[in-house]
């Protein structure tokens, strides 16, 4: 077992309850105080399971055997994922009242950002529930088994995905569009041409993924949400978003959002999860 410090306050049952409406059937499973989830790196493969312990303020993972010979990398991105190097204290006095609610707040990242690429474009005009099962027939139809565990399912590779037709997508619940979009982004991958790391320029990168096909200006913010981890990122076109600002344009919600800079990831994050919150009421 490995024990990875962070820095509170950290709001865990926030964060695994944010985990655990997007866990895919076969390839996460979470509880108030548990996440467990497969994975593979190159030729490894197993599972890792994550247990907060809040008094000491630590985070113990668990690999199985077959994660070992990669666990330095594994534990860089379950650091990733759950935000643990963020120190709070800047963001929180720049945020102000916004994050006053919920000070533990962190970015959800992800352990693989071609995983998290598909399930962003999975998650275009649905629900985050519909969102999930769409990624989870993906996994269940495409995925390798893991070996010692069959009932988990490893997310598909890039090459395995890359190498279907929008025909054999379209069976699983999605347009012929999405399953092209989702084809062309693994070919990218495949192909090295897709910008998995955050960029220097995350505004350029942004507007660059917009470029390709299927994915819109949602889809690529919240790629470099979620993929890139991006701190500071607004969706003014999200639905939730745009009920939170009732009667303004994206244009004016971005313009707005601009005062929270340079954590508008984590300003967008506050807004999503307070409801009755208003714009006049962050000053």
């Amino acid at each position: 077992m490995f024990e990875l410090v962070y820095h509170p306050p950290y709001d865990w049952q926030w964060m695994f309850g944010f985990l655990s409406a997007r866990a895919v059937s076969g390839i996460e499973t979470v509880t108030p105080a548990r996440y467990c989830r497969s994975f593979a790196l190159g030729q490894h493969h197993g599972l890792i399971t994550l247990e907060p312990d809040e008094t000491r303020h630590v985070l113990k993972v668990t690999l199985s055997e077959g994660l070992l010979p990669v666990a330095g990398e594994v534990l860089v991105r379950v650091r990733k994922l759950l935000d643990l190097d963020r120190q709070p204290q800047p963001l929180l006095e720049s945020l102000g009242e916004l994050a006053q609610a919920r000070p533990g707040l962190r970015l959800p990242g992800c352990v693989d950002a071609f995983e998290q690429a598909i399930r962003a474009i999975l998650g275009q005009l649905v629900s985050v529930a519909m969102a999930a099962k769409l990624a989870g027939k993906v996994a269940q139809n495409f995925g390798e088994p893991l070996a010692g565990s069959p009932e988990w399912r490893l997310f598909p590779e890039a090459r395995r995905l890359a190498a279907l037709t929008p025909e054999q997508l379209k069976p699983l619940g999605m347009p012929l569009k999405r399953g092209e979009a989702i084809i062309h982004l693994a070919r990218l991958v495949e192909a090295g041409e897709f910008p998995l790391t955050i960029p220097a320029n995350v505004e350029l990168g942004v507007k660059q993924l917009i470029t390709l096909p299927g994915i819109g200006r949602w889809t690529a913010n919240y790629f470099a949400l979620r993929g890139w981890q991006a701190s500071d990122v607004f969706l003014p076109d999200d639905y939730l978003i745009k009920q939170r600002f009732p009667g303004m344009t994206p244009a004016q919600i971005r313009r707005y959002a601009e005062r929270w800079q340079p954590w508008r990831s984590y300003a967008l994050l506050h807004i999503w999860y307070s409801d009755g919150w208003l714009p006049l009421s962050s000053g």
